[in-house]
């Protein structure tokens, strides 16, 4: 046996019994060629000794590779290289290695006649781009593999040795010192053509190779059969059929193979750590799970695919899913955004994490955060990991998973989930499953409940998917106890603000792109104040399946589309209405958010210097003697210094005037305010209630505020995830009303004659009714949506409308309304919050859907549109009468109008 080199003769060839194979002319003249300018490239550095194959036959091996052994000095040995990945460049540059440290060259024939061996090349590449494997009974081998391990099986005499190749294109991460490096570090995953030129033209000079010690493929086998009782029964057996000696050959290298990646993993784990890819390491265990494998056999019947077919598509979803966890990107991302927040921000200020950390060890924490902006994938994550706890995987909306920024996305953490999983139940199942593995491994996850970004400042409504799956996997199989932890991020400014105010004001949303991202951050001021990240009080999985007496392992282990029983669906929607309170019970007090307070519900958005200092400090006041919560965080800072750090942030301007400064919101700046006055309103929402109630009537009763307030109390609740309980109401409005009180903000008249307690407004013209009329006002605007739909459901009647049509026309109707009164606040007619409404309204029986879907309703809702006289001022009622008493073919002709936009926007998505 030999390896033939270029210049090997064939006269010596023969007299040791082999001889070249005949190189052709173009194949060499391509390997000279391509090694020569590989050469000029690459200046490579050994990783490790070279390994002395005569040496390391009589070595002991400390790993799980035998090592080659020299029982039959006599007989000649054959060498191949083994490397993980299929790559030509690869091929040459360890073709080069060979050469220079005079080991047998890897791109030589090896023929050895006597024993059937005729190779081109001495290498072995365990996994080649083109293939793919098929089954866990039929995968893709090397071909080379299998012949050489055929032979080894069939020639007692002949001896093959393995040597394992690790090439690094670049250091190490853990040494790298910039973020260019960081980003482009070799890790676990295989480089595009693109990245390998890359690798060769940037990367080359600073390149490892590393050739670990020679490894006996006889004794590997041998290793197998003995620990596999089916090996041994078929090397003992008569394979007297091809069907049979294909089996056991595929067994056998499918085992060799294992032992060779397993191998050459843990070495490459020793210098890039751990290979954390979802997308290497569980897709392939997911797609052969019992669950799935249910899944692709219900496709392929359903859609009359092929088995093949139907697997293969699931495997593309879960390649389209799945997160590609690169601790190199991770390490880039701490370097890259301890950069950025100082660019951007004042600070990042973090409040209760210590609660986390407590939780980490023994549970599986679920992150539930509010949805603000793009940013929060990214501040949030940050936030984890520079405190020392696991970074979460992130799940994230389709719309990211765009060229370059989707793969860093997914680097970091990311996993991707589309809008809608209707009318593909195989998605939906290769889904389920991958949420299911994560938890089985305990890895952190993180999902914004509310599905997308609020607009308006607002907590939207829970979208349940996400929390469903998390409930469902843990009904199927229970690994560590599962925690919800809320949180709530609050920003001074954000990047989206401009397109946010756009999209409400009825803008169609623009299709993502790491472009149009960029150009967003040039658009506003690169002033953005602090962010808050708060977390809030968690959530424990146990103590819900407790209250609705949900048993543990109630669904089947091997399914994903199993029905979950009424009061599992009871459970995860009351756990998502507790967990939207509990991000509001987490809220932030910032300068911009009691600055947008103050000043929205002021006449044309302004007030002097003196009075608004003292309306600040008034909302201190209320929220320390109060408190909402005892995780909501106030600002320390005095009302001037508020004002000053608005001012700075360019979002109200001081107009110097000889009577004292006035202090206004800055050109443009009020619909982005009106987004941070939502974040805090339902800290305030049931004092500016009272206060609404007892400025409009002029003076009532105890008795009736708590009446008209019990009323409204659970549509306040619906659209602001208030935290108080309906029974306990009464209790909290009186404490509202004696902190209103001692501040002067109402006077506390007595009781009167029918032994009711009278409250009044303080005297007109006076600071304290000056503070009295701003704080009425900040429920102003809910309290007039719902009046208005009322108004509109009074005036057209039972029978008439569906829900959907409602919702329509309420969203037009507060359109006109937020130009005639309303200053043209987009928030204001928020769609979300007409649904929330109409919600309400069905879920607390006064209004029900008929088969056909039209609403029908009692006298209740007459009553409840009549009370409007109790809270509303006298204009705001005349223009809500006149908008809503719409003609039934001005009702026919919008409607219409509004299907046909609605197809219009429909065919240009499918388009």
């Amino acid at each position: 046996m030999t390896h033939v080199g270029k210049n090997s003769g064939t006269t010596e060839a023969k007299n040791k019994g082999t001889h070249p194979a005949a190189t052709p002319l173009l194949k060499n003249l391509y390997r000279q060629v391509s090694g020569k300018l590989l050469g000029l490239a690459v200046k490579s550095k050994l990783i490790g000794d070279i390994p002395n194959i005569s040496e390391a036959r009589n070595q002991v091996s400390d790993d799980k590779l035998p090592p080659a052994s020299d029982s039959d000095t006599s007989s000649q040995r054959l060498t191949f290289y083994v490397l993980k990945e299929y790559s030509r460049s690869n091929s040459i540059l360890i073709d080069l290695e060979t050469k220079q440290y005079d080991l047998p060259p890897a791109l030589a024939n090896v023929i050895d006649r006597a024993h059937g061996i005729d190779e081109n090349t001495a290498m072995i590449f365990l996994h080649h781009h083109k293939t793919e494997k098929l089954s866990d009974n039929n995968p893709v081998f090397s071909p080379r593999l299998l012949r050489l391990i055929e032979a080894v099986e069939q020639y007692p005499t002949l001896h093959i040795d393995f040597i394992p190749v690790t090439i690094l294109w670049g250091r190490a991460p853990e040494k790298e010192d910039s973020l260019f490096n960081l980003l482009t570090a070799d890790e676990w995953q295989v480089p595009t053509i693109s990245k390998q030129l890359f690798n060769i033209g940037v990367k080359g000079r600073d390149t490892y190779v590393q050739f670990h010690s020679p490894k006996d493929l006889r004794s590997i086998i041998e290793d197998e059969i003995s620990k596999n009782p089916a090996l041994q029964a078929d090397s003992l057996a008569s394979t007297d059929t091809a069907s049979n000696d294909r089996h056991h050959l595929h067994t056998v290298a499918a085992r060799v193979q294992q032992r060779l990646e397993g191998y050459l993993d843990k070495k490459q784990e020793a210098i890039l750590g751990p290979d954390l890819s979802d997308r290497r390491n569980v897709v392939d265990k997911i797609l052969y799970t019992p669950a799935i494998q249910h899944a692709i056999n219900i496709d392929s019947k359903e859609n009359s695919r092929e088995l093949a077919k139907s697997r293969n598509l699931a495997r593309s979803y879960l390649n389209e899913i799945a997160s590609d966890y690169s601790s190199a990107t991770v390490r880039f991302f701490d370097r890259f955004l301890t950069w950025l927040w100082t660019q951007l921000y004042d600070g990042v200020e973090v409040a209760h994490f210590e609660r986390v950390r407590e939780l980490a060890s023994d549970h599986e924490i679920i992150y539930v955060p509010c949805h603000r902006s793009h940013m929060d994938y990214l501040l949030l994550s940050y936030v984890i990991y520079k405190r020392g706890l696991r970074v979460p995987y992130v799940a994230a909306g389709e719309n990211l998973n765009i060229p370059v920024l989707g793969q860093i996305l997914r680097n970091g953490g990311a996993f991707f989930m589309r809008r809608s999983f209707k009318g593909n139940p195989l998605y939906s199942a290769v889904f389920r499953e991958y949420v299911h593995s994560m938890l089985m491994r305990n890895t952190p996850i993180e999902y914004f409940i509310e599905g997308g970004r609020s607009r308006s400042g607002r907590l939207l409504p829970p979208k349940k998917g996400m929390l469903a799956m998390t409930v469902q996997s843990h009904l199927r199989q229970a690994g560590k106890p599962i925690v919800f932890i809320p949180t709530y991020i609050g920003y001074e400014r954000i990047m989206e603000g401009g397109t946010y105010v756009g999209e409400l004001k009825g803008k169609p949303k623009e299709s993502e792109s790491l472009l149009g991202l960029l150009k967003a951050s040039r658009k506003i001021e690169r002033i953005f104040g602090h962010v808050h990240v708060s977390f809030g009080q968690p959530l424990y999985l146990a103590d819900f399946m407790k209250k609705f007496e949900v048993a543990p392992n109630t669904l089947p282990k091997d399914r994903t589309d199993s029905d979950m029983p009424a009061n599992v669906t009871q459970m995860i929607d009351n756990l998502g209405i507790k967990i939207m309170q509990r991000i509001n019970r987490s809220a932030v007090l910032n300068p911009v958010t009691l600055l947008a307070l103050v000043l929205l519900d002021t006449p044309h958005g302004a007030l002097d210097e003196q009075s608004c200092r003292e309306q600040l400090a008034l909302y201190q006041r209320i929220a320390e003697k109060i408190p909402y919560d005892d995780d909501v965080s106030i600002t320390q800072q005095s009302p001037e210094a508020i004002i000053n750090y608005g001012v700075k942030l360019k979002l109200i301007e001081r107009t110097p005037h000889v009577l004292g400064d006035l202090i206004r919101i800055a050109d443009g700046q009020a619909p982005l305010l009106s987004y941070f006055r939502n974040n805090i309103l339902h800290i305030y929402i049931i004092a500016s209630l009272c206060a609404s109630l007892i400025q409009r009537n002029g003076t009532m009763s105890l008795n009736t505020i708590e009446r008209v307030v019990g009323i409204m109390y659970p549509f306040l609740q619906a659209e602001l995830f208030l935290k108080y309980p309906l029974r306990t109401l009464n209790d909290t409005l009186r404490e509202h009303i004696d902190t209103l009180v001692e501040e002067n903000i109402i006077v506390d008249k007595g009781v009167n004659a029918d032994g009711h307690r009278m409250l009044t407004t303080p005297e007109p013209n006076t600071r304290s009714y000056q503070q009295l009329t701003v704080l009425a006002n900040s429920v102003e605007q809910s309290l007039e949506r719902y009046f208005m739909v009322l108004a509109l459901l009074s005036q057209q009647g039972s029978g008439k409308l569906t829900k959907d049509q409602v919702i329509d026309l309420g969203h037009l109707l507060g359109q006109r309304l937020s130009v005639l009164y309303e200053d043209d606040m987009p928030d204001f007619f928020d769609r979300a919050l007409f649904t929330s409404f109409m919600d309400a309204l069905e879920r607390l029986g006064y209004i029900t859907v008929s088969a056909s879907g039209e609403i029908e309703f009692d006298a209740r809702i007459h009553t409840m549109a009549k009370s409007a006289r109790f809270i509303l001022n006298m204009d705001v009622m005349h223009i809500l009468q006149q908008i809503s008493q719409l003609t039934d073919e001005e009702i026919k002709r919008t409607l219409t109008e509004l299907q046909n936009k609605k197809q219009r926007k429909f065919s240009r998505k499918k388009a």
